[in-house]
């Protein structure tokens, strides 16, 4: 278990191209011959049923089945398709980020090799939900989204002049806690303040840096991935212009 408060650049060999750990697979969950997996956890709190990571699998194919929790996925390598129980299919490309919802019979089906970044909520608290229909509960975010200006700049608090910010929120689950969109803000610096959600950002465009309460700054570009545990006490400085897709959990 992995619950530390700090912020978490996500690589996708594992940190400083550490690798990734083999993972064992049960045969019962395939209708395809077994495949090789490997990941890395970079943050796992089993209390509240949140995982973060890198995960990579050679061609593989499920049954159709519940799927086991609400994520967000940005895929590096590789493709591929959740088919829903009446037979369509939602394809999901690399480069793509996707969102999918808890429960819904689907099933994952791929050819070839694949690896993603990853956050996943299923909280162990709860049953299943019982859904009768896989429709909508598989997206893939659009970057060009058109997005709506805020009126707030939740979840910072700003010093200095105001930015302007736009979001567009796609997906929201149906406990009504994790939320997945995108987002872009005009230069800003935020208070150093305990970050109040759980968020995974995919960077789109421009860049931000982040400070923590000692001092460790970060600064993130288009093309990184991050995960920022709640809790954690950090200051956003952005320049000029930030773009992102994000997935947000807050309990």
């Amino acid at each position: 278990m992995n619950i530390e408060k700090r912020i978490m650049r996500l690589e996708m060999d594992g940190p400083n191209g550490s690798g990734l750990s083999e993972i064992k697979c049960d045969p019962a969950d395939f209708t395809s011959p077994l495949p090789t997996q490997h990941g890395h956890v970079y943050y796992a709190n089993p209390e509240i049923g949140l995982n973060v990571g890198v995960w990579a699998t050679t061609t593989m194919g499920e049954a159709i089945a519940p799927y086991p929790g609400d994520e967000f996925i940005w895929v590096l390598e590789g493709e591929f398709k959740m088919v829903h129980d009446n037979g369509d299919a939602v394809p999901v490309h690399k480069n793509e980020c996707a969102y999918l919802r808890n429960g819904i019979p689907s099933s994952w089906q791929q050819e070839g090799y694949l690896r993603k970044f990853y956050i996943l909520y299923l909280d162990p608290n709860a049953d299943t939900p019982k859904i009768d229909s896989a429709k909508g509960g598989v997206g893939v975010l659009d970057p060009d989204v058109e997005m709506a200006k805020m009126d707030i700049t939740d979840p910072f608090e700003i010093e200095g002049a105001m930015p302007e910010q736009k979001n567009h929120t796609i997906f929201t689950n149906d406990a009504g806690n994790f939320h997945v969109g995108t987002w872009e803000s005009g230069p800003m610096v935020s208070k150093m303040l305990p970050f109040p959600t759980y968020e995974f950002v995919r960077m789109l465009e421009g860049e931000v840096t982040i400070t923590e309460e000692d001092g460790t700054a970060q600064t993130f570009r288009g093309g990184d991935c991050f995960f920022v545990p709640k809790g954690t006490v950090c200051s956003w400085t952005i320049k000029t212009h930030v773009k992102k897709h994000y997935a947000i959990l807050d309990l």
